[in-house]
């Protein structure tokens, strides 16, 4: 038998809670002894553990003091309830926890643990990720990340309290500062309060894993910003045989993914930056990460390129922006974060790689908003001001900032600029009705087709888009529509080499968020779409021609009969395939393309295209769980009587469909079953013809 784990236990002011968790550690562990954070022997202990309610008093601690030195030299910490908010003055985060206090426990509360970290040592022994270590009816001392993130530290659980998941509220982080590590539990782990027996003892399981673990040798790669890519892979590997993950869409390695940004074509490398949480499969905390390819097909991981910066104007997010060539050197434009203000923001690339950003010291580079017309101010924003589209036109740089009025809609203002630093406001080139059109505008974006130029909004709800003319900082609409019908948003642009403009939406989740929360990951990007405009002047949206490459083995059928009520299967089964047909409708009220369908019928997700020029994606029958939503998806499309061209992509839990090369409907669907891979076709109420039908199944777009 070894030497026994020695525990040295950090008193300062020696208060009922923490004589509480410390005589208990003594009940536990063998060779337990009590000694001063300022002044203790460092070769005495094998883990120090500091549990206390109130906030550590920086002065009490310091960088460089002997509590950093110990860690920093190979030693292991564990920090409960307040002792968390240590990190900071000790140099371990540059960022503490920004919500400490006390608070009315309601609920039986505790870690709510990340799909990333379910098989970690601290977790070992429960067979949940809900774990409750604290009963309710009592008020208890808490220290958490809310609005802001550790900037050093990965989060492994957030919160669970009853049946909620506060995903937000992360209470669980690990650190590893020098040779050390360190490890913060700052919720529910009150020892002096009676609670029931169940949660005493995950209590106490929690905090002895956590000794245990911090004793021994062993240490867990930090996922939240691994900077080589074997991380990264690992991160994808891990969550890979997940059916509901797309395999050759842009999804983030873990975690949650919305706008796509910063999208470029640079050094023949296309290069997709995108909103990303490190610390969950959850909206906040927004870094940029980042995929990269060569081929538009096949794309690799890439570390988190944007961060926050503690002191700087996007401490709370790096928002949504794009990336320019500012004669030869990559520039993002982005918006920053901090509090109830949302600014521009710049930042240059210091490697071809665009890797390694560097943040301008003049941030945020528009500092105050418009005066006239007066910007929409709510609850939470000064103004709702946000979003960047930039340009250069006869040597001037042109930027587009989202925005809502003050008793109007949303309008996309224009600054311009000489050096991208200094910027003049021109005013809205565009407002919209507040009814028609939405009360704000986000991700704004001006593409220019020659003749013609393309204005596209997205105003919480829809993507709305517009054709006619640019001219002198005026937009004059002459059409307007949706880009697309579905869980699709705010959409970015980037222009290749060779003169092509090819979009990507953000494709939002449509089941609840303990769903997104277990998965371990959430949202993706929509296949890259070529816009061009068709011969009447109307907008053309195809899928890049490059998605050929990822096709395997696949079927064609030519001149499918249906018979009314008679359905047709096709050879290939999958969850991961494209498909092309046209379809003619004759006397039939409509045809359906079933998908992810299993042999019985339970699930089923009918693409159908009906007399009434209408394509809907039907998802009452898409899934057994209740977490998904079952709402069905149309849009009108050309009338009946002209044959459809249907192009669908079906990709884990994405359907995304182009009819005619002009509207385009993509859904998000969860079918539970492993058989639900079934793909059928069926007329209803009369005779419909089904012409050149070719389906494919496609392979994953991601290397190892």
């Amino acid at each position: 038998m070894g030497a026994p784990l020695r525990i040295g236990c950090l008193v300062d002011d020696a208060d009922p809670e923490q004589s509480a968790a410390y005589d208990w550690c003594e009940s536990r562990f063998d060779a337990v002894a009590r000694c001063r954070p300022e002044s203790f022997d460092p070769t005495e202990y094998d883990v120090l553990w500091w549990h206390r309610v109130d906030p550590v008093d920086p002065a009490m601690v310091s960088d460089g003091g002997p509590l950093s030195a110990f860690v920093r030299d190979g030693g292991t910490l564990l920090l409960t309830l307040a002792a968390m908010t240590a990190v900071e003055p000790l140099g371990f985060d540059g960022v503490g926890p920004d919500a400490v206090g006390w608070a009315e426990v309601t609920d039986p509360t505790g870690p709510l643990w990340k799909r990333l970290y379910a098989d970690h040592p601290i977790a070992a022994g429960f067979d949940t990720l809900r774990v409750h270590t604290r009963g309710a009816g009592v008020t208890a001392p808490y220290a958490r990340y809310e609005t802001v993130a550790p900037t050093d530290g990965d989060v492994l659980a957030s919160t669970a309290r009853g049946d909620h998941d506060a995903v937000a509220e992360r209470s669980v982080v690990s650190w590893q500062p020098g040779a050390g590590r360190v490890v913060g539990i700052g919720s529910a782990l009150s020892f002096r309060q009676p609670t029931h027996d169940i949660c005493r003892g995950n209590r106490e399981t929690l905090v002895a894993n956590a000794i245990s673990f911090l004793a021994n040798e062993e240490t867990v790669p930090l996922t939240g910003r691994p900077k080589d890519s074997t991380t990264l892979s690992a991160m994808r590997d891990r969550l890979g045989e997940d059916p509901h993950r797309p395999g050759y869409h842009v999804t983030p390695p873990a975690n949650w993914l919305n706008d796509p940004n910063g999208l470029v074509h640079w050094n023949g490398r296309y290069h997709v930056f995108y909103q990303y949480n490190p610390t969950g499969p959850f909206h906040g905390t927004i870094h940029w990460g980042h995929a990269v390819s060569d081929d538009l097909v096949h794309w690799e991981d890439r570390p988190v390129a944007l961060s926050p910066s503690p002191d700087g104007p996007d401490r709370d997010g790096c928002w949504s922006g794009c990336t320019v060539d500012d004669d030869g050197v990559a520039t993002i434009l982005y918006t920053g974060g901090r509090g109830t203000e949302q600014l521009p923001c710049l930042a240059t690339s210091t490697d071809e790689s665009l890797t390694s950003w560097v943040k301008d010291p003049e941030n945020p580079v528009i500092d105050e908003l418009p005066a006239e017309p007066e910007v929409l101010r709510t609850e939470d924003w000064d103004g709702e001001f946000r979003d960047h589209c930039v340009w250069r036109e006869d040597g001037v740089w042109h930027q587009l900032i989202g925005a809502g009025m003050e008793g109007g809609g949303g309008a996309a203002l224009l600054y311009v600029s000489t050096d991208l630093r200094e910027w003049t406001y021109r005013g809205p080139i565009l407002t919209g009705d507040r009814d028609s059109a939405g009360t704000v505008w986000e991700c704004p974006e001006l593409l220019n087709f020659g003749e013609r130029q393309l204005l596209h909004v997205s105003n919480y709800e829809d993507v709305m888009y517009f054709l006619g003319q640019y001219d002198d900082g005026k937009f004059t609409v002459e059409r307007r529509g949706k880009l697309d019908h579905g869980d699709f948003y705010a959409p970015q642009s980037m222009w290749t080499d060779d003169g092509r403009t090819l979009t990507w939406g953000w494709v939002q989740e449509a089941r609840d968020v303990g769903a997104q929360w277990d998965a371990g990951w959430s949202g993706s990007l929509s296949v890259p779409r070529e816009l061009t405009l068709a011969e009447d002047g109307g907008l053309r949206q195809r899928p890049a021609a490059a998605l050929t490459e990822l096709r395997g083995d696949g079927e064609h059928r030519e001149n499918l009969r249906l018979r009314a009520d008679e359905g047709r299967e096709l050879d290939v089964q999958s969850r991961q395939f494209e498909l092309k047909a046209t379809v003619r409708l004759e006397d039939a009220d409509a045809v359906e393309l079933r998908v992810l369908e299993t042999p019985d019928g339970e699930e089923q997700t009918p693409i159908r295209y009906t007399a009434a020029s209408e394509v809907v994606v039907d998802r009452t029958q898409s899934s057994t769980t209740p977490e998904a939503t079952t709402d069905s998806q149309r849009m009108t499309v050309t009338p009946y009587d002209a044959p459809l061209s249907l192009h669908v992509f079906v990709d884990g839990s994405i359907v995304e469909v182009f009819a005619n090369q002009r509207h385009c409907l993509t859904s998000r669907v969860y079918p539970e079953r492993t058989d639900a891979t079934g793909i059928s076709l069926a007329a209803t109420g009369g005779t419909a013809t089904v012409t050149g039908l070719d389906c494919w199944e496609l392979d994953s777009a991601w290397r190892s």
